[in-house]
């Protein structure tokens, strides 16, 4: 695949992760905020709005408010820049589904530092899913992004391709 489609890949499929993921924050603000959870497919699935001033699972949530920033959004940030600057520099040698997996990570990790820099550290989060009182932590699209994209890190890391289909591009 040419490097322009793979930059592609990765700029629209950023766009559409970050969109969604602010699109579903904000419906989940209008629809839920203040009010009782809702419980879909016998309580498998709960929306409920929460928010979060920590990392995943509030872990960080009692921290002092300047290294809540410097180490919940500024560090993060430039990570995230850094990560940025890796894809870019080495996207030639990249397979799509690298390039995908590190679009999602990326794209979650920005959903939520922009909700962190814009609403005073409060990260929304509404999903729950769950049986019976075994239930993940509450979150929301950039957490699953980040999530998937650490998933298909481990899966796409090492491209299986013989050296000599690596270099004919």
């Amino acid at each position: 695949m040419k490097t322009r489609i793979k930059i592609l890949l990765f700029c629209v499929s950023c766009f559409a992760f970050i969109s969604c993921d602010r699109i579903t924050k904000d419906i989940a603000k209008e629809q839920l905020k203040n009010k009782e959870p809702l419980s879909y497919m016998h309580d498998t699935v709960r929306l409920e709005y929460v928010e979060n001033t920590g990392a995943a699972m509030s872990l960080g949530d009692d921290l002092p408010v300047k290294a809540s920033f410097w180490l919940l959004s500024i560090l993060p940030l430039a990570f995230l820049l850094g990560l940025f600057t890796y894809t870019l520099k080495n996207l030639r040698n990249m397979n799509p589904m690298k390039v995908f997996s590190l679009a999602l990570l990326f794209s979650g990790g920005i959903g939520n530092i922009v909700d962190r820099i814009l609403f005073d550290r409060h990260v929304t989060d509404f999903m729950n899913v769950g049986l019976g009182s075994i239930r993940t932590g509450i979150f929301n699209v950039a957490d699953m992004c980040v999530t998937a994209g650490a998933i298909g890190l481990l899966l796409f890391y090492h491209d299986k391709r013989p050296a000599q289909a690596k270099t004919s591009f």
